[in-house]
């Protein structure tokens, strides 16, 4: 067996023990926590990497740019701990392992280390020299049966790590908390545990919720409520921290908090298979920046949804009915996979599209009629058309009412050129007057 033993580093990511095991997971599954180090049995796992050094060498890759832990490997899990113990401490190998262990390593004899110091015992190998039958007498079994499992003469048992299967994780908080963006303190190491749960999953977060647990008070006679949350969405499943981390920042700068908040908790609400980028031989293109999703999800999360709109097109012929504006967030999955929904509800592209002008009137302006020729800053001069238009005759409401027009480009003398279009009259009503709008500008 082959055992590596793992102590977090406190500046690293994520800094405790269990996101550390959870990180592990993707080497083995056979993935412990003893005391306070992290231990893997990575030896039925060797084959699947293609042996021992090549998953060495990738585990060594992958700790090596998050700075995640000091590691230390041995034969037993008693031994790779106790290396760790003794590299944390600044101290290097012994040369004969694991005779010249000292007996403060091995966590069975650390009750019984004065008494044993007292009888010359300071070293794995002195103690085993004693006989067992005394030992087992003065220091009781379970010193022994260390001993035994360090050296590899004894099996070890142990309850391995096990993933949950939905993220619920709370944390206390070191100081009340009294303004909103401080809570990203506490939240921080919570979306670090966050991303080792997904990593372990293979899997990426949709929906998150923050919950913030108040003091219990009440404020000008009011009781506070026991909690409050935030719910934060993104478009595609994430494992970046960052981006949540500044959405969840953005949120939070908008909230005051009726009174101070003690503990926080962080839940996964949805989150789905993480799709990653096949292997090429030829370099990636890499755009700095971040991508158009975070970009509108994070502007989304500091104006406000209903500030950062897109077009949205309709299947629909009439100008102002082509397009409708809709928050951007809820339009990113389509954004993303470059879904066009005029082909999709069968609008093809028409050449009468090239007719269209850049800028749309929002409501379409009257013109005066002098002798049957619309004027606008002066009269104007029908460079093309007619374009015949009939739609929206199924409507029944103002905003789908019927459309029957005949579109010209139209040429001023003042403002270059305009779209208008002349209202079709019913035969019943072919003596009214002939109304002209001005419905766009080409710019």
């Amino acid at each position: 067996m082959h055992w590596i033993a793992l102590l977090p580093r406190p500046e690293g990511q994520p800094p405790d023990a269990t996101a550390l095991g959870w990180w592990a997971l993707q080497f083995t599954p056979r993935v412990v926590l003893v005391d306070e180090a992290v231990l893997l049995e990575v030896s039925g796992s060797e084959r699947l990497w293609g042996g021992r050094d090549r998953l060495l060498a990738r585990f060594c890759k992958e700790n090596e740019a998050p700075a995640l832990a000091i590691y230390e490997q041995g034969a037993t899990s008693l031994i790779a701990i106790a290396l760790l113990r003794l590299a944390a401490q600044g101290q290097g190998v012994p040369r004969h392992v694991p005779d010249d262990l000292p007996l403060a390593t091995l966590g069975a004899a650390r009750p019984h280390l004065h008494t044993l110091t007292r009888l010359g015992c300071q070293r794995w190998g002195q103690l085993r020299a004693l006989p067992r039958g005394g030992v087992a007498r003065r220091f009781g079994a379970p010193l022994l049966q260390a001993l035994d499992a360090a050296y590899g003469s004894q099996p070890e048992s142990h309850d391995w790590l096990t993933l949950p299967e939905v993220f619920d994780l709370k944390c206390e908080l070191p100081a009340l908390v009294d303004a909103s963006p401080a809570l990203m303190f506490g939240a921080q190491r919570l979306l670090g545990r966050l991303r080792a749960w997904l990593q372990a999953r293979h899997r990426g977060a949709l929906a998150l919720e923050l919950v913030w647990s108040f003091d219990a008070r009440r404020v000008n006679g009011v009781a506070v409520p026991a909690e409050e949350q935030l719910v934060i969405r993104t478009a595609e499943p994430t494992q970046d921290m960052t981006h949540l981390g500044r959405l969840m920042a953005e949120h939070l700068a908008r909230l005051t908090l009726p009174a101070p908040v003690h503990s926080l908790r962080l839940r996964s609400l949805e989150t789905a298979s993480l799709v990653t980028a096949s292997a090429s031989l030829l370099p990636a293109e890499r755009t700095p920046g971040d991508s158009l999703q975070q970009l509108v999800e994070r502007l989304s999360a500091r104006l406000g949804a209903q500030q950062v709109v897109c077009l949205q097109p309709l299947a629909d012929h009439r100008p102002e009915q082509m397009q409708n504006r809709v928050a951007a967030q809820d339009a990113l999955k389509k954004i993303a996979n470059r879904v066009d929904p005029t082909r999709a509800s069968g609008i093809n592209d028409l050449q009468d599209g090239a007719l269209y002008p850049t800028w749309l009137l929002r409501e379409p302006l009257r013109l005066a009629v002098q002798g049957e020729r619309p004027q606008h800053q002066g009269p104007l001069l029908l460079l093309a058309g007619p374009q015949r238009l009939e739609a929206g005759w199924w409507g029944f409401d103002a905003a789908s009412s019927a459309a029957v027009r005949d579109y010209f480009i139209a040429q001023s003398e003042q403002a270059s050129l305009l779209w208008i279009y002349r209202e079709r009259l019913a035969p019943a009503s072919a003596r009214a007057e002939v109304r002209w709008f001005l419905h766009g500008i080409y710019a």
